[in-house]
């Protein structure tokens, strides 16, 4: 289905009718089909107005986030970058696309760091993470928890993974061990968190600064 806002498109899909032809996403909004190939998705993605994962030939659009996750992942974003920084890497949020790998799946965490040289100078998506960081919210807790990590584990560059409580203060980290093993490191109010893959540790209350939670009736 194709939803036509102008004569010129009703004329212009006449025209190119019988031929694949992707338009302003501002003109024509284009409803994604139920499987798609990686090469239609990587053309296909950057065209919509929303943000898409894709997974085995299924794309999922991103919702917005609650104001507590948004401030969150910026407060990630600030304490991490000097030390990111300094450790000649990159820090990026929420709207950058990482590959796990040629095959699928491709997500978009809310914090990753990488420290490759090929993602230095990368403009399009992010290939070699060295940590990656997801901030949780009871819409996505399962899949950031079950699906997401369980593809995460299969780069062989990812060194760290981190959940983070959006509803209360708390923090989970998993470390790469020997083998197929990953390490768990829980965080509770008053811990310093240790993130080895960067050599940085930080207060946890500073993740939570200026984040207000609902209050238990």
């Amino acid at each position: 289905m194709r939803f036509i806002s102008t004569w010129r498109d009703r004329a212009q899909l006449r025209h190119n009718e019988g031929k694949p032809t992707y338009r302003n996403r501002a003109m024509i909004a284009t409803p994604h089909p139920d499987r798609m190939t990686i090469a239609a998705y990587l053309e296909w993605e950057p065209l919509q107005e929303l943000r898409y994962e894709y997974v085995h030939g299924t794309v999922t659009a991103m919702t917005g986030r609650t104001i507590p996750h948004n401030d969150i992942a910026l407060n990630l974003y600030r304490t991490l970058y000097p030390q990111v920084q300094a450790n000649g890497c990159r820090i990026n949020v929420a709207d950058v696309k990482v590959e796990v790998s040629s095959n699928s799946p491709y997500y978009y965490p809310d914090v990753i760091v990488t420290c490759d040289p090929r993602d230095l100078t990368a403009r399009k998506l992010l290939r070699y993470p060295k940590l990656i960081i997801e901030v949780l919210s009871p819409g996505t807790e399962a899949k950031d928890r079950g699906e997401k990590f369980a593809h995460y584990r299969s780069s062989p560059t990812l060194q760290e993974y981190v959940l983070v409580e959006s509803e209360k203060i708390g923090v989970e980290c998993y470390r790469r061990g020997e083998g197929r093993f990953w390490l768990y490191y829980p965080y509770t109010s008053g811990d310093i968190i240790t993130l080895e893959s960067i050599g940085c540790s930080i207060p946890i209350e500073l993740l939570y600064e200026n984040v207000t939670f609902e209050e238990n009736p």
